[in-house]
């Protein structure tokens, strides 16, 4: 079995790539949708965030994301600590869902954040999915409904194109241009049996 991680900076289309993969039958763990279940059905988790920013970030035992949002956004350091104890916790629900789905030959976790976590250490690799910011900023607004200052202002938070594709082993280019679906049998074909994609 391969593990592989799949990361990107907003608006890349990482998760475009994720379709592709599932599609292709392999199996591909969101991580951010498993990080907002995480801080609902992990107790110490939510134990831990309510200590941390207050009872109030909790809304009838859900997270209020804006609220959790409120503080962290411009504090890095309320930003550190709510990642200190986020990314370890999903770190663990992955390594038990790898379990899981041990029977397969390859598995994906999908994560904006890889890198800034610390997790390329579990993965046989890692692959970036890259686009030119005007396109990315492009995608952004038209799925999230943000302006394009406020994307800009993420992008600006995020680790740098350039240094997330220096730290890739592999890069995946979405420009509109470059067709995807090839990109991806190649670098997968490369690596893995050649029957998921018969």
């Amino acid at each position: 079995m391969k593990i592989f991680g799949l990361t990107g900076g907003i608006g890349s289309g990482k998760s475009v790539v994720a379709e592709l993969l599932g599609i292709l039958g392999v199996p591909v763990y969101d991580s951010d949708t498993r990080s907002k279940e995480l801080c609902h059905t992990d107790k110490d988790l939510k134990k831990d965030l309510i200590k941390l920013f207050g009872p109030e970030i909790f809304d009838q035992d859900i997270l209020n994301r804006q609220a959790l949002a409120d503080r962290i956004f411009g504090n890095e350091k309320a930003l550190n600590a709510a990642n200190a104890l986020i990314h370890p916790a999903v770190k663990r629900d992955f390594m038990n869902w790898v379990q899981e789905h041990h029977h397969f030959p390859v598995l994906v976790m999908e994560s904006a954040l890889i890198f800034e976590a610390g997790l390329a250490s579990i993965f046989d690799q890692v692959i970036c999915v890259t686009a030119p910011e005007a396109i990315r900023i492009e995608r952004a607004c038209k799925r999230s409904g943000l302006s394009q200052e406020a994307v800009k202002a993420r992008i600006d938070n995020q680790l740098s194109e350039s240094k997330r594709v220096a730290l890739s082993d592999m890069v995946i280019v979405n420009d509109d241009i470059q067709a995807m679906i090839p990109q991806v049998k190649k670098i997968f074909c490369s690596s893995i049996k050649e029957h998921i994609f018969k």
